[in-house]
């Protein structure tokens, strides 16, 4: 779990894209994301665990920050 920061950093980036009116590249960075974070847990093997739990959490707290952003 000490490399969640990687999945973190690619949040805020896809929130930017959002903010920003860069849908496309929003939607590739949420598959990034979960890319990333499934990496991670395979190589810790933790596939269901730390890393996936922490991009699933992130996608739903800034779905909801970017929402309130736009309204």
């Amino acid at each position: 779990m000490t490399n969640d920061w990687i999945i973190d950093v690619l949040m805020d980036l896809r929130l930017f894209a959002e903010q920003n009116g860069l849908a496309t590249l929003a939607d590739h960075l949420d598959d990034t994301v979960l890319v990333a974070a499934s990496e991670l847990a395979a190589r810790d093997g933790t596939a269901k665990g730390g890393s996936l739990n922490h991009a699933h959490q992130l996608r739903g707290t800034y779905s909801t920050v970017a929402a309130s952003d736009s309204a």
